[in-house]
């Protein structure tokens, strides 16, 4: 039998840390809630199915809301992602979740200018909330360059298999990419907290960034078996980094 590749090996390694993690917050009743944002073919979903694929599927799940409905339209903005926070001894992962207000929908046009400023006003208190009745919360940003991007989605186009992918606002994610970073920057000034903070994974290189983002929360979490780990469960500094306003993105 041949032997996996390395980075197939320590993938597998850090999932046995991931099971160990769900354990724990199965018997203590931890609420986990951990979202992924960031450009189109970031690589988040791909990610979050590694994340997942051996969790236990009875507490553990993926919440990739379609847009609103005419109902969910006219409720809070938030009322439709509240209903999908974890339950006690969860752990949810979100594909893109409520900050799609503070980037795809004013690049977009899908909300108002007032919709997307009482959204940065609220989005912080609606965190301490959760900050305050335990909810253990991850926000990553995966960036990749322009250049990257480009070659996914022609990717996409070519692929049978990943067609499906495509969509009208990813055609054109390119054309407004300078848009969509300044509404990004705008995002992480007003929404970068000490109790919620951005964690920017860089992932132009789709493996490392899965790893290190796994790293990432197996760092920040204590649970059952973590002095024992089958592998070392701190993120490459060069992969994974805290927000920071100085900070230069490769996006």
């Amino acid at each position: 039998m041949c032997q996996k590749p390395r980075i197939e090996q320590e993938l597998e390694k850090l999932q046995i840390e991931l099971v160990k993690l769900q354990r724990d917050a199965q018997l203590n009743g931890r609420r986990i809630a951990i979202i992924y944002e960031g450009r189109d073919a970031a690589g988040k979903g791909g990610t979050i199915r590694r994340f997942i694929e051996h969790l236990n599927p009875r507490s553990a799940r993926v919440v990739a809301l379609p847009k609103p409905s005419e109902l969910q339209k006219g409720q809070w903005y938030f009322q439709r992602y509240a209903e999908q926070l974890p339950n006690p001894g969860e752990i949810v992962f979100f594909d893109r979740s409520w900050y799609n207000r503070a980037v795809v929908e004013p690049v977009m046009n899908f909300c108002t200018k007032k919709q997307y400023k009482v959204f940065l006003q609220q989005v912080p208190e609606f965190e301490h909330m959760l900050y305050e009745d335990n909810m253990e919360l991850v926000k990553f940003w995966f960036s990749i360059s322009k250049e990257v991007q480009y070659e996914r989605f022609e990717s996409r186009r070519t692929d049978p298999l990943k067609q499906w992918k495509i969509s009208p606002v990813d055609d054109k994610a390119q054309e407004h990419w300078d848009i969509y970073t300044r509404y990004k920057e705008a995002m992480f000034s007003r929404t970068h907290t000490t109790y919620s903070p951005w964690i920017i994974v860089k992932a132009n290189d789709k493996k490392k960034a899965r790893l290190e983002s796994m790293r990432y929360v197996l760092s920040q979490f204590d649970f059952e078996g973590k002095d024992e780990p089958g592998t070392h469960l701190s993120p490459d500094p060069d992969v994974v980094i805290r927000y920071h306003r100085s900070h230069q993105s490769i996006d």
